[in-house]
Parts: C-alpha cells; sequence; structure tokens
C-alpha cells in the first residue's frame, strides 16, 4: 500500500479525484505541523547548541496516532507537502514520526494540483530537502528565543500580557514612526492658478500655471498668487507649443504573493489574511499554482495556453508579438517556482463565476488572478498624448506659461481583461489646435492649498514597505499584521493603520534597550541569512548563536536596570460612579476598549466603552457609533439600533447617498453580532 501525505483535507480531496483511492492507495492529511515547539515553555536548548525540545501538539496527538496505524501498513510513504520551507518542514516531522526501517520513503513535490503535475511528480522523487527544514527551523527557533524572553521583560516592565516578536515589533515601529512623522510635519502653503481659454472655434479647455519666464514656480501667499492673477487678467495667450504623441503602457508582472495582497487590499478591499485565506482554498482546489512565491516565471506550457486562449477569445490583434516572461529577484532559488496564475486558463471569469462548488469570495480573487495572467501576453494599452503650451504676456518683463495635459485611449489592449476605469475610459479631450495660435481668457482663479504630511499605512502600503525593506517575507505578512491589531498595537480606521497608547509605549521601550533587534538593516540582514541556511551557505545554528549571545546579555541587562514604565491612559472627563473620586479612563484589554477607574485595583468599577464619533445620524439625529460586525471588522452605526438601521463603513461615507444596491444587501448593519443587537 502507498501512504500519501499533505497538509489539509480538501487538498486531500483533490488529490483523491485525480488519483483515487482503494487499499492500494491511501491519501491522508496531517492538519498541518505534527510535531513543533511547546506552547507554554521555551522549548529550545540554549546550552545544547540550540537544540529544538520537538512535542506532538495535544490537538495532533489522534491524528498521529491514527497515521501510525496507516504507515504501518504502507510499503512507501509519500510525503506530498507544499513545496516551500514550511511544507518541507511538515515532510520532514512526518518522516521523524512515521518511517519505519521496511518501508520507503519519497518526498514529491508540485506547484499546482492538476493530474499531469502530480503524475509528473509521483514520477520523479527526490530526499528531503534538508536545507528547507533547517531554514524553517532557525526561524522558529528565532521567533521563539526573542518572544519568549522580551515578552516576560515586557510584563515586568511595562503590563502583564504584553508581546514582542522579532518581525511583530519592527512592523508595529513603521506604524509608530509614521505616525510621529506627521505629528512632527509642519504644512507649507501653496497656490494653484487655473484658466479657462477659449479658441477660435468655440471649443475651451483649461490649463495650469506651470512657469514664469521659462522658470518652474510654487506661488506660496496669497500676496503673490493675487499679483499674478491681476497679471493674468490682463494678458494676451497664444499657443507657443502642441505635442501629440502615442504613448503605450504595458501589463503588470503576474502575481506574486506580495502584489496578490496588495491588490486584494486596494481592488477588494480585503485584508492580506483573509486574500491568503481564499488563495489556499483556490491551490488546494486546484484551481491556481502554489500562492506562497516570491517568483515571477511563468512555464512554458502556460504561456503557450495563454497565448492560444487570448487568439481565439479576443483576436490576433490583442496577442503580443512576442511572449512576454519576467525576471525574478528572488535570492533563494529553491523557491523561486512559479507566479500565481490559474492551473487552466480556460477556465475563465465568466466560468468560474458559474461554478456552484465556489463561494463569492474565491470567484471573485480567482477573476483577479486570471486577469492578472492573461493580461500579461496581451498587448499594451495604446494612449493618444497631447501637451499644450500657452503663453499669456502682459508687460514686456514676464510671460507667464501655462499647460495642459490630455490623454485619450486608443487601443484598449490587456485593459480589456483587466478593466477600464471610468476616469481612463473618457480621458481629456483636448481640442484640436496649432502653434501661434490666439486664445481667449474666459476667466482665471487661484486656488490655496497646503502640502499634506504623509499618509498613514493603508494594509497594501505597509505590506509593500516590509517587502521593500526585506523584512520578514511575504508569507508572514497576513498573520503579522493580523496578530498586531489583535493585540491592540496598531487600529485600523478608514482602512488606515494607527497606532494605539499601547503600541506607542511598548515600541519607544523596545527602541530605547534593544535598537539592534529593531532595526531594519538588522531585521532584513537575518532575513538574508535565513536564506543562506536555506540555500546550504550556512549552518542554522551557528546564525542563531552569532544573535543569541550579545541578545541574551541586553535582555540581562535591561532586566536588571531598566525602569518600569506606565501607558499613557486616556480620560473620559467624568469621575468613577462607584467610588466618586477617580477619573474614568479607556484601558484596552483582551477584548478591545472598555472603561475604568483610574484607582484600579482600589476600585474595581468597570463599563463597555462605546465609541462616539461626534457625528448625528442622518437618518434620525441620533449618535453615530463604532460597532463591529461579527468578524470583527470595524463599521459605523446608529445608537439607536435596532430601531434605526443607519451604518456606513467609512467615516466619510455618513452622510453621503448610499449606492444602488446589489442583490445580495452587504450592508454592516446586516452583520451586527447578537451582542452588539442587545
Amino acid at each position: 500500500m502507498k501512504l500519501i501525505l499533505v497538509e489539509s483535507p480538501t487538498k486531500a480531496k483533490t488529490l483523491t479525484k485525480f488519483l483515487g483511492a482503494g487499499k492500494d492507495l491511501v491519501i491522508e492529511a496531517t492538519y498541518g505541523h505534527i510535531r513543533d515547539l511547546p506552547e507554554k515553555k521555551l522549548g529550545v536548548n540554549t546550552r545544547k547548541s540550540f537544540e529544538p525540545e520537538y512535542v506532538i501538539p495535544k490537538r495532533q496527538v489522534k491524528t498521529v496516532r491514527e497515521l501510525k496505524k496507516l504507515a504501518k501498513e504502507a510499503d512507501t510513504i509519500i510525503l506530498a507537502t507544499d513545496l516551500d520551507r514550511e511544507g518541507e518542514a511538515i515532510a520532514f516531522h512526518a518522516a521523524h514520526l512515521l518511517k519505519k526501517k521496511d518501508s520507503k520513503l519519497q518526498r514529491i513535490v508540485f506547484h499546482e494540483i492538476t493530474k499531469s503535475a502530480i503524475e509528473k511528480a509521483l514520477n520523479e522523487p527526490r530526499e528531503l530537502d534538508l536545507n528547507l527544514v533547517n531554514a524553517q527551523q532557525a526561524r522558529r527557533v528565532l521567533d521563539r528565543l526573542v518572544g519568549y524572553k522580551l515578552s516576560p521583560l515586557l510584563w515586568r516592565k511595562v503590563r502583564a500580557g504584553l508581546s514582542a516578536g522579532r518581525v511583530q515589533s519592527v512592523t508595529v515601529k513603521l506604524v509608530v514612526e509614521r505616525e510621529r512623522e506627521r505629528e512632527a510635519f509642519k504644512p507649507v502653503e501653496f497656490w494653484i492658478i487655473e484658466a479657462e481659454v477659449e479658441t477660435p472655434s468655440s471649443e475651451k479647455f483649461k490649463i495650469l500655471l506651470e512657469k514664469i519666464n521659462g522658470e518652474k514656480i510654487e506661488i506660496g501667499n496669497q500676496k503673490d498668487s493675487a499679483k499674478a492673477l491681476a497679471e493674468l487678467r490682463l494678458s494676451s495667450y497664444s499657443i507657443t507649443k502642441v505635442e501629440r504623441k502615442e504613448s503605450k503602457r504595458a501589463p503588470n508582472p503576474p502575481f506574486t504573493t506580495s502584489t496578490l495582497q496588495q491588490t486584494a487590499v486596494n481592488r477588494l478591499g480585503w485584508s492580506s489574511k483573509k486574500t491568503m485565506m481564499h488563495a489556499q482554498k483556490l491551490y488546494e482546489q486546484g484551481l491556481i499554482t502554489y500562492h506562497r512565491t516570491d517568483s515571477l516565471s511563468i512555464s512554458k506550457e502556460a504561456v503557450t495556453n495563454a497565448r492560444a486562449y487570448i487568439e481565439k477569445e479576443y483576436g490576433k490583434k490583442y496577442l503580443v508579438e512576442k511572449a512576454r516572461s519576467y525576471k525574478t529577484k528572488s535570492k533563494v532559488a529553491q523557491e523561486a517556482h512559479e507566479a500565481i496564475r490559474p492551473t487552466s486558463v480556460t477556465k475563465d471569469k465568466q466560468s468560474i463565476s458559474q461554478d456552484s462548488k465556489l463561494g463569492r469570495g474565491d470567484a471573485r480573487l480567482y477573476e483577479l488572478i486570471w486577469s492578472r495572467f492573461v493580461a500579461t501576453q496581451m498587448e499594451s494599452a495604446v494612449f493618444d498624448r497631447t501637451k499644450i503650451e500657452v503663453d499669456a504676456k502682459g508687460d514686456k518683463t514676464k510671460t507667464y506659461t501655462l499647460i495642459a495635459r490630455g490623454e485619450i485611449l486608443k487601443f484598449d489592449g490587456y485593459l480589456k481583461v483587466i478593466g477600464i476605469n471610468k476616469s481612463t475610459q473618457e480621458g481629456t479631450i483636448l481640442p484640436d489646435v496649432r502653434e501661434k495660435e490666439k486664445l481667449k481668457l474666459i476667466k482665471v482663479d487661484g486656488e490655496q492649498k497646503f502640502t499634506q504630511p504623509p499618509a498613514r499605512f493603508s494594509e497594501a502600503g505597509l505590506i509593500k514597505k516590509l517587502e521593500s525593506e526585506g523584512v520578514g517575507r511575504p508569507s508572514t505578512y497576513a498573520p503579522i499584521i493580523s496578530n498586531i491589531q489583535d493585540r491592540h498595537y496598531i487600529e485600523k480606521e478608514d482602512n488606515r493603520f494607527f497606532p494605539t497608547k499601547i503600541g506607542i509605549t511598548v515600541t519607544d521601550f523596545l527602541v530605547e534597550h534593544f535598537p539592534s533587534v529593531l532595526d531594519l538593516k538588522f531585521t532584513a540582514k537575518m532575513e538574508d541569512s535565513l536564506d543562506e541556511i536555506a540555500n546550504g551557505n550556512a549552518k542554522w545554528k551557528e546564525v542563531i548563536a552569532t544573535f543569541y549571545e550579545p541578545f541574551k546579555d541586553t535582555v540581562n541587562e535591561v532586566q536588571a536596570n531598566a525602569k518600569k514604565v506606565k501607558i499613557p491612559v486616556v480620560k473620559t472627563g467624568e469621575k468613577c460612579p462607584d467610588c466618586k473620586k477617580g477619573d474614568v479612563i479607556i484601558r484596552i484589554g483582551r477584548f478591545g476598549k472598555f472603561l475604568s477607574c483610574a484607582d484600579f485595583p482600589t476600585c474595581k468599577y468597570t463599563a463597555n466603552y462605546t465609541e462616539k464619533v461626534g457625528i448625528d445620524c442622518p437618518k434620525c439625529k441620533g449618535e453615530i457609533i463604532v460597532r463591529r460586525t461579527k468578524r470583527g471588522k470595524q463599521f459605523y452605526g446608529c445608537s439607536n439600533y435596532p430601531d434605526c438601521d443607519y451604518a456606513a463603513w467609512k467615516k466619510t461615507d455618513i452622510g453621503k447617498e448610499p449606492e444602488e444596491k446589489t442583490k445580495k444587501d452587504t450592508t454592516p448593519a446586516k452583520k451586527l453580532t447578537k451582542k452588539a443587537k442587545k
């Protein structure tokens, strides 16, 4: 009998569909790691070369027992877990627990769950890649050492229940630093001057002031703006230059894990955690290739199939003449497999949306992946770009140059499958004019503006920043961002992150005492070291030792000498209704914000916290408050619910006319928890 092991029951079910199952072939799931570090102790022997003390997790005891029974009957055990470091480690631990002397052990990998890919993998088994196992083991041990040494320190020096992590804390630091940039930012005034002019054929268009006497200018105050406006109103206008040229816009490369997460945030409004959850389902159902990848390469077979599909469905004019290929920047050769793409290009957007087995979320993500992949082999979009320069002359010493720019879509190319937004479709049409043509001034106005502080990170922006700095790896971004929100180190408002008082306090403490651990370059260098282990160019125990010895000394020093710090509290301005003395303050606990007496534990008053936004309900004139759906997503609803069901996802949407409803009502009011309804 052959026993094939995979991670999940869904993946096992898909393999069974292709290979069948019976007395001679059994396909089973390990349900993730069947050996891991213990939950309630360090589990790393720092005196014996950082040897990990693996145990079978309680939730896996029954699974291991059943797998061992099957392994006794098996002549061959085939490890078919994922092809990354995590999958290799799962296979390694399964082999350690299940291998018998008289059984044959094989390791197979495939980047897509299709019949041909699985059969090819079965014909090309390989040995376990211990370099990948050691790289995963090193990351696990490193993160355990940091977490189990720093977290107890935070309990003693800041507050009980806090945690720290090697990449988690650096991510919070980025959000804190961005907030401080915003606080320190000083806006600078500037003015935009726009004129509306008319051609001899009575066509009107708008032009912006950009130069004075050929020099780029910025008008910084009302006095200079008023002076320029006065002179422009008395000037004569003529066209000095007309540029018309064709420009092309090429499609983006296929998705990697990082770009998929970023695009899903921007296009679908999803968190990275939700994106990876749906991508996992699509992969395990055999619809897309492996979704944890930093590779941009595409197989020749996939490119050929895509090109044949494009020519058949859209015509030859949409097919790029020479097949596009993309260069991967990955430092890890073992992980440079394919980009994320559909396993079959003929399963297009329309057919997948009609698949009753897929949920709506799965179908939406598949459409995104399918479109991006197909677009890579389509022609570029072509635009006609026009630039008109106009000189406005008043007195002999000054010439104002005003410019108009227009862009019209000439050929949609790859946008045929990606989609064309309204602004691209409409474009900016400029009239057909000639140089030296005189123009009539209709009006000219100035508008005061101020420079804006750097924007808070969106989830897409934070992922992009982490990737550009080399912090963490794309497959870790989703759990990291989810974790620091769950721990209330950062919060999200209108899809932007800002740090909480807890996040700021913990970050400041760690930066003061562990500057190297929270240094971006140091963290990125550590990721490079893990890559070197994966490539077989470094020994994992030596990498850990180099980090741990100075880190341990710093922990001991901080433990002995650092002073305890307090997390600032936010006062509500009210006195405690129980003791009548202490101030009522807002605290953050395990389940979020709540009200408490400042004299706790002397006074044990607590109450639920209702976050008000200072806006009246546009429907009943009640008070708009922050609510959460049963899945924890924040929205804004009326305090008079259920008598008033007004709700909005964003604060900026409050009071706006709602968009036309779809067949399925997805307003936040419909997703309230039972507790919220009460």
